[in-house]
């Protein structure tokens, strides 16, 4: 949950709305969605993405569902908190990408009492915390965690499982390079690819020193 009103509006800061979850669980549109109704609200708002995000758009931020909002793409967090000026709300997307600075970044947006949305990644591939993720999940007032729908059980997914062989952290991708996992799946999955990794010779082919 998060609060767009304050009972105590002269004493009031501004926070920090994190938006995470697994890849195709809606975190961009739900950020978005949020953008527009400030936008609606004659609220003036300004939107970054990395710079290494183009997937769809070199500038837009677009959602899987091709909802778009006009941003300004960023090589790194700290050109945010410069063209960040005269704004009520900030939006963000693709957080994990960014260098650890933008839990900095965004802190200092917060205490100049600008409302800031970030959405992003919780996890890699390999399930593992996602660059500044935690930092920004520790310090937000308020933390959304969505959720896709396993593509093999129908279940709540919040893994994002690679298909493809690449062990770059970043690496962009869909549907062709990602799947969304249940814990269950995940972990199945993982299992099969270790199998397939272990190098198991044929018992005929085991020479009689060694067995044993």
């Amino acid at each position: 949950m998060f609060l767009e009103n304050t009972v105590n509006q002269a004493e009031q800061f501004g926070w920090i709305e994190v938006i995470c979850g697994s890849m195709f669980s809606g975190k961009t549109e739900e950020l978005i969605r949020r953008l527009k109704r400030a936008q609606f609200a004659k609220q003036k708002i300004e939107i970054f993405k990395p710079e290494i995000d183009i997937r769809y758009h070199d500038d837009n931020v677009v959602s899987h569902d091709a909802n778009e909002i006009r941003s300004t793409p960023v090589p790194a967090a700290a050109n945010i908190r410069i063209l960040a000026t005269d704004v009520d709300v900030v939006g963000i997307d693709e957080a994990q990408f960014f260098d650890d600075e933008i839990i900095a970044v965004c802190n200092d947006l917060a205490n100049r009492g600008i409302r800031v949305i970030v959405a992003g990644l919780d996890m890699d591939f390999k399930g593992n915390p996602f660059g500044p993720m935690p930092g920004l999940m520790a310090t937000a007032e308020y933390v959304t965690k969505v959720h896709a729908v396993c593509t093999k059980t129908g279940n709540l997914a919040h893994y994002s499982h690679r298909k493809v062989k690449n062990d770059n952290v970043v690496f962009l991708g869909e549907t062709e390079e990602y799947e969304p996992l249940s814990r269950a799946a995940y972990y199945k999955e993982l299992l099969q690819e270790k199998v397939s990794k272990m190098d198991v010779k044929d018992a005929q082919k085991i020479s009689p020193k060694e067995k044993q």
